[in-house]
């Protein structure tokens, strides 16, 4: 215990958690909110999948600058900043409530939680070390799925309509922003490089497929799971609700699946979260108006990402330094892209294939990634 304590800085810990919960509920609300919003507006699921995709492009977008960013005023600056910047343009959405309006206040709120995304991750893998790594990896999960679930929650709270909403989503999130001030001024002045994806990428490639996978799946469903709820004859507080139990699957399952991980190994794990993640797919179509919707989406929610937390403790399993920081970096622009593309396929495939086009979309792609997951180690194999 006390060589944990030596190795493990928890007041940056903290801090880390402190900002991921900001960028989580920033996602676990707008995103049903807005599609909810767009939805009642009589707005297409493909536009809706447009518009959801202008955060994921604000994340890629802002790769460009993080780094000079923190370098210039220090992480815990530019993270209470974005912070606080977040709040505002939740505001703005019911001020400016017009559809092209809201695609750049999109675009600019993926750029404002991608700087708080990329800074607590590098803070919690330069302070998770040794052998509980996945069990802490986990826990920093568990964060993330907790503030997603109250943020989705709200909706049902509160519902759709008027400020209410978008006011109680500001508040929270400048609260949250108060704990960013424990971060130690080491931390605070670290020089985070930016190294470019595809100079990472030969270093990991399948790891960052698993990210990518795993932010389709992500952005499909916070895009479009209360959509699907809705079209699938839920009310709409019933449908945003589905999040908040998808989530809570994160929030309940994140440690243990972490722990297992630090036991049997990450890429087992990994495997097994994959597999079940396509099975609780392929059984949403037939489960969506009865009971065993609810327990499905905890379900889901373990599985699908559980994968993230899998390959956050691999990256600091394998890479140090500077190449740690590099994979990070490759991370968020893989969960971006990845993101982006979750969000415009699904909407695609509900547009033309029918409100199952959804989840069919998300399986095809897993089903895709496991094939070519298991060729490639076959193909390893046999060349030794």
């Amino acid at each position: 215990m006390a060589e944990r304590e030596e190795t493990i800085n928890w007041r940056n810990l903290i801090a880390a958690c402190a900002a991921v919960c900001v960028f989580a509920f920033s996602l676990g609300e707008i995103f049903p909110l807005l599609s909810l919003n767009m939805e009642a507006d009589g707005v297409t699921p493909r536009m809706i999948g447009f518009n959801t995709a202008m955060a994921p492009i604000g994340i890629l977008v802002a790769g460009l600058f993080i780094p000079r960013l923190s370098h210039r005023f220090g992480a815990k600056r530019v993270a209470l900043f974005m912070a606080f910047a977040t709040g505002g343009i939740f505001l703005l959405y019911p001020t400016f409530h017009w559809l092209p309006a809201w695609f750049v206040l999109r675009f600019i709120q993926g750029m404002t939680v991608a700087t708080l995304f990329a800074l607590s991750e590098a803070w919690v893998l330069s302070n998770a070390t040794g052998r509980w790594r996945g069990l802490i990896v986990g826990a920093y999960a568990t964060c993330i799925s907790a503030t997603f679930g109250v943020g989705a929650g709200v909706i049902g709270w509160v519902g759709i309509a008027g400020y209410m909403p978008f006011v109680v989503g500001a508040v929270v999130l400048c609260l949250t922003a108060l704990p960013i001030s424990m971060l130690s001024a080491k931390a605070s002045e670290a020089d985070y490089d930016h190294v470019p994806m595809l100079h990472f990428l030969p270093k990991a490639p399948m790891l960052l497929g698993a990210i990518f996978v795993h932010a389709i799946f992500d952005g499909g469903m916070l895009g479009f799971l209360s959509v699907y709820g809705v079209r699938g004859g839920m009310t709409v507080e019933a449908a945003a609700l589905l999040l908040t139990a998808l989530s809570f699957g994160n929030v309940f399952f994140q440690i243990p699946i972490g722990w297992i991980a630090d036991q049997i190994g990450k890429t087992p794990m990994m495997m097994v979260c994959f597999v079940l993640s396509i099975v609780g797919l392929a059984v949403l179509p037939f489960s969506l108006n009865s009971a065993w919707i609810w327990p499905l989406m905890l379900f889901l929610g373990a599985a699908g990402f559980g994968i993230y937390t899998i390959g956050l403790a691999q990256l600091g399993d394998r890479f140090k330094g500077a190449d740690l920081i590099a994979g990070t970096s490759a991370f968020s622009t893989a969960w971006g892209l990845g993101a982006l593309a979750g969000s415009v396929a699904c909407g695609l495939a509900m547009n033309h294939f029918g409100p199952d086009g959804f989840p069919h979309a998300l399986l095809a792609i897993f089903v895709a990634y496991l094939v070519v997951r298991i060729v490639t180690q076959v193909m390893r194999r046999a060349a030794r």
